[in-house]
């Protein structure tokens, strides 16, 4: 608050006007209220590549279960490369290995970073044991006999222990943003899991359907078009729920990444339903579904920082809660 400009009046017994200031209101806009989390593209990779990995446990496990050998296999042996990408990612932005296995020494319910971290080391376990079942019967003068039957079991106890717990895991790093004090983040806690879980689903049945022969590859372009849709869906509820925070996600950067994020996942969805034995459009439509879901991460990354540099994404909300008599505090504080 400042105080400028005046009225006069008279003061006692001198006949001298004196000026008395009045009471003038200025806001706090151009002034950074938040601290913008000190992250850079590792952490929308680690997120991208962590849903990638859980997309694939979950469609390796229905593959396992009906019989699809070659689905089977892209799956876990992508879903333990995407876990790879995705914790050399989070390593890089932490600075080294040992502040992860710090985070493991205790559990912490009420941080999400605490419980992301064990929810990513129980499911690369079995995900980890179902590639290694793959890896063997690809190289089997490597393993015994014996062995090889030991691992056989294994990856089928692991591979269904992967797809169970694959679903926590491309949700959690939603949470994860949400749970903090950046604008576009926290205001979009309600959808931002869905939106996530889905794109992780349009981007590992892309792959497969990059990889996989297209007569096997059915479920991953049922689960690629039906990720895409509920992905674009749950990004309109968001951004008209998120109100004026949703601005960082339709202009500037962040607003261009999520553009190019709808128009590839569109594409690929649409030619997921429509490529069918078409081996060139299944490969075109796989790109696509996976360039969106990068986009996707890009543009909700670059939406928050750029919340986060303006207080009016931060004012605004405050005042609205306080005018439905709402609390005005964040959760990530």
């Amino acid at each position: 608050m400042t105080a400028s400009g005046g009225r006069r009046r008279r003061g006692g017994g001198s006949g001298e006007p004196e000026v008395v200031p009045e009471a003038e209101f200025s806001s706090y806009y151009g002034r950074q209220i938040v601290k913008p989390a000190p992250w850079t593209i590792e952490i929308p990779i680690y997120i991208f590549a962590g849903g990638l990995a859980a997309g694939s446990s979950l469609l390796a496990a229905g593959a396992q279960l009906t019989g699809r050998t070659t689905m089977r296999r892209v799956g876990r042996l992508a879903a333990v490369s995407g876990l790879t990408v995705s914790l050399v990612a989070l390593i890089s932005d932490l600075g080294k290995p040992s502040r992860f296995l710090n985070m493991l020494r205790t559990v912490k319910l009420t941080s999400p970073m605490s419980v992301g971290t064990w929810l990513l080391s129980l499911y690369a376990a079995p995900a980890s044991i179902a590639a290694l079942d793959e890896i063997a019967g690809l190289l089997p003068d490597a393993t015994t006999p014996r062995l090889r039957q030991l691992l056989r079991q294994a990856g089928k106890v692991g591979g269904v222990a992967a797809g169970i717990t694959a679903p926590p895991v491309a949700a959690y790093t939603a949470v994860l943003l949400s749970n903090t004090s950046t604008p576009s983040w926290h205001e979009a806690y309600r959808q931002l899991p869905f939106v996530f879980t889905a794109s992780a689903a349009a981007a590992s049945g892309g792959l497969a359907m990059v990889l996989v022969p297209v007569d096997e590859a059915g479920p991953a372009r049922r689960l690629a078009a039906g990720g895409a849709a509920v992905e674009l869906l749950a990004e309109r509820v968001m951004e008209e729920r998120m109100g004026i925070t949703a601005e960082p996600l339709q202009t500037g950067t962040g607003g261009r990444w999520m553009r190019a994020a709808k128009a590839l996942t569109v594409a690929g969805g649409v030619g997921a339903l429509v490529s069918g034995r078409r081996r060139w459009l299944s490969v075109a439509s796989g790109l696509a579904l996976m360039a969106g879901s990068f986009c996707t991460r890009m543009g909700v990354f670059e939406a928050g920082m750029t919340s986060a540099k303006d207080p009016k994404y931060t004012v605004v909300p405050q005042r609205e809660r306080v005018a439905r008599g709402e609390p005005v505090r964040y959760e990530g504080e």
